[in-house]
């Protein structure tokens, strides 16, 4: 017994000199846990029997410490955040007075191997089966039923599985009757009277096949079939124009439409919530929608921001933040794939330098996960995991076209990206606006919506557009510009336009577009010149929609270099160019058709510039075409329908390109001899590029490749995508 008594002591000794040994070398100044209080002194444990002193139970209360500690100390301070589940009430606001001095950072991360989990989500509590007759239950959903009383107001809901989706109608195609953008009208007998009409929002794509609106009804008429929104979609509400026989509105949080497991509904006339459980689990509604913001001061129609500096965020989770919604007064960014400066994401930087976003995972939230807003200068977002998010995954978004510039020189390496969008579907996967010099490298997007990578600014029409339109005229610094009329240049813009000299490389990219159509994997339009696309590899860009490409530069887009790319197994087209652009030595393989299947477009002209060189493009269908130029009109004009200048692959420097399809080997033959005529192409080859594997996956070149002869440089997959498997 007193053998087993010494073994079990030396056992505990052991086990304290080890937790002893992990702590210490991962030494904090201060230490926050859910079990601690705000009394305490921030220590790492109590060090007394009675419980007097310890860990502090909230991030306002470090931060307090941390202030008070940098005025004795200007070296790194470093605040641990124990395990467990922080539920805020309000959001944690870093301003100037908790930047780390001089080089010195400030680091609030996660204790070694705990997860610390900051949210938003309140549990709902005292749901009771429903057993009375509610009016409009489909039959399906009797006696599956539950409710509770609530006070507040909420758009998304949480169990385990997380977000649960709200009751919706099967989906309709607008009627191009009386619709404009806060009036549509339905199919005949289509829209119902609907209990609970005051809760119910119109979730509609409008027009374009590119944007997703979700919509609260102001009022409707069922005899007319006609519904008024309160807020204006981002065009008319009007059939989609490439997808005329796509469903294109739904009407969610009624009653009727309650019919599947997971589904809700919120009466808030009543105070009810209805809930069809999938599971046993607890409920949350999540109450902010920033869980932490880190603000300068920011002089939004001055000149100089003042940004917090050196401030790190660490391996921590965050999640159930709220579903952002449209209001009166945004200003949309492009096409309105998100808004200036609004407050929809989890994490949120407004003025700020050289902070740091590392590890921390994102999930089960209403809106976005990471925002960079106005200035944001020298910050690094890296090995982040970003999943099953309502909105996108990272913005970076500076001031609106003007002299201000001040969003730029940013790091977003190595971050697991995917499934975003999940209810505003156009959301991308990581999404620079009027931000330049950043360096995008070894990300993994997949499982999008629409595109999981934009670059993007203002198009050149916009600046003389008069009114108020939310798309980008409210985003203008007119006060910073001369006064734009129509027909004004690509050239008079340039130099507001910020998006520029980004280097977007190593990035891997699959399963994008998934619900959306008309857009890519990467895309860029209205941004500023010299931005290099390389070394990304995009593969299984497979949804059945058309008018997208793995890589487009869009109208009036000049001076990006697009290289050294491998593009495998994509929709529609494999790369889109315009104007002066350079296509340099990319790989393009399998563009599935229908529809079209160009492994490159040339769309907008001329071509003055531009350079199509060192390219392989491999077919293994009949059904593709290897370079498809805009073409002439009829009577020999030297524009399209929408005035464009035709886009012709002789005006460009187009040589030493492959040619090559498996099934049809006078494909290659033919474009050559044509191109030829024209004077490019002279040094072409419709030939076998001998690729180590290609029925698998191997482009790699074999030994006696002719691509090697002609100069053209191999691609070393072994770079591309995460430098290691983020959980």
């Amino acid at each position: 017994m007193k053998r087993q008594f010494i073994i079990i002591l030396m056992l505990i000794v052991g086990f304290a000199c080890s937790s002893s040994k992990i702590v210490s070398e991962n030494k904090a100044d201060f230490y926050v846990s859910t079990q601690g209080s705000d009394q305490w002194s921030g220590t790492l444990a109590s060090p007394n029997a009675e419980g007097t002193d310890g860990p502090f139970a909230t991030l306002e209360r470090a931060k307090d410490a941390v202030q008070d500690l940098k005025k004795n100390k200007s070296k790194d301070i470093v605040v641990h955040i124990r395990g467990g589940v922080y539920k805020l009430d309000k959001t944690v606001v870093f301003g100037l007075k908790d930047s780390g001095d001089g080089t010195a950072t400030i680091t609030y991360e996660a204790y070694p191997n705990e997860t610390p989990v900051l949210s938003s989500g309140q549990e709902i509590k005292g749901w009771k089966k429903v057993t009375t007759e509610i009016k409009g239950l489909p039959e399906s959903a009797k006696g599956n039923i539950y409710v509770v009383n609530v006070s507040d107001t909420f758009l998304t809901l949480y169990d385990d599985e997380g977000m649960l989706p709200r009751a919706q109608s099967n989906g309709f195609i607008a009627e191009d009757k009386t619709n404009g953008r806060n009036r549509i009208h339905f199919p005949d007998n289509a829209f119902k009277n609907w209990t609970n009409m005051d809760d119910a929002e119109i979730k509609v794509r409008p027009h374009h096949a590119w944007i997703t609106n979700m919509l609260p009804v102001e009022s409707f008429n069922e005899k007319k079939q006609i519904a008024n929104t309160s807020i204006d979609a981002t065009y008319a509400m009007n059939v989609l124009h490439f997808l005329k026989d796509t469903e294109n509105i739904w009407v969610e949080n009624v009653i009727e439409e309650l019919d599947e497991p997971g589904e809700w509904v919120i009466n808030t006339k009543e105070g009810k919530v209805y809930l069809w459980k999938r599971n046993e689990s607890p409920v949350f509604a999540p109450t902010l929608n920033e869980l932490i913001r880190v603000e300068g001061k920011i002089d939004f129609d001055g000149p100089r921001d003042i940004p917090v500096r050196n401030l790190v965020f660490r391996d921590l989770t965050f999640k159930h933040a709220k579903r952002y919604v449209l209001t009166k007064d945004d200003k949309g960014l492009q096409h309105d794939w998100d808004m200036l400066d609004k407050d929809n994401a989890a994490l949120r930087f407004r003025g700020t330098e050289n902070c740091v976003i590392d590890q921390c995972h994102f999930l089960h939230s209403g809106s976005g996960a990471i925002r960079v807003d106005l200035y944001g200068i020298g910050n690094t977002i890296s090995n982040n995991h970003i999943e099953h998010m309502g909105g996108g995954g990272i913005l970076l978004a500076g001031y609106g076209p003007g002299t201000k510039d001040v969003n730029k020189k940013n790091t977003v390496y190595n971050n697991h990206i995917h499934h975003v969008g999940e209810v505003y579907w156009h959301s991308p996967g990581i999404f620079l606006w009027q931000s330049g010099e950043n360096r995008v490298a070894n990300n993994l997007i997949h499982h999008t919506d629409y595109t999981p990578l934009i670059l993007s600014g203002c198009m050149t029409d916009f600046f003389a557009k008069k009114g108020n339109g939310r798309e980008l005229v409210r985003t203008l610094r007119r006060d910073e510009m001369p006064e734009f009329e129509e027909g004004l240049s690509l050239e008079d813009v340039l130099p507001y336009l910020h998006t520029h000299d980004n280097i977007i490389e190593n990035n891997e990219i699959h399963h994008g577009m998934q619900r959306l159509g008309d857009g890519n994997a990467i895309y860029i339009r209205g941004a500023g010149k010299n931005n290099i696309i390389r070394r990304n590899y995009i593969h299984d860009m497979v949804a059945d929609m058309i008018m997208q490409a793995a890589i487009r530069t869009d109208g009036g887009q000049t001076g990006t270099l697009i290289t050294e790319n491998l593009i495998y197994n994509a929709t529609s087209q494999g790369i889109l160019t315009k104007l002066d652009n350079k296509v340099e030595n990319n790989i393009v393989v399998n563009i599935i058709a229908p529809p079209r299947g160009y492994y490159l477009s040339v769309r907008e002209g001329p071509l003055t510039g531009a350079s199509i060189k060192r390219n392989i493009f491999y077919a293994i269908s009949k059904e593709a075409s290897f370079i498809d130029e805009l073409p002439a009109k009829r009577d020999g004009g030297s524009e399209d329908r929408r005035g464009r200048s035709l886009a012709r692959v002789m005006d460009a420097d187009t040589d030493y390109n492959i040619y090559f399809n498996t099934v049809d080997l006078e494909m290659g033959k033919a474009l050559i001899e044509k191109n030829q005529k024209n004077g490019v192409d002279l040094n072409s080859q419709a030939v076998d590029p001998l690729f180590v594997d290609p029925e698998n996956g191997d482009f790699r070149f074999k030994p006696d490749s002719p691509a090697l002869k002609m100069g053209i440089v191999p691609i070393d997959l072994s770079k591309v995508g995460l430098r290691k498997e983020l959980e």
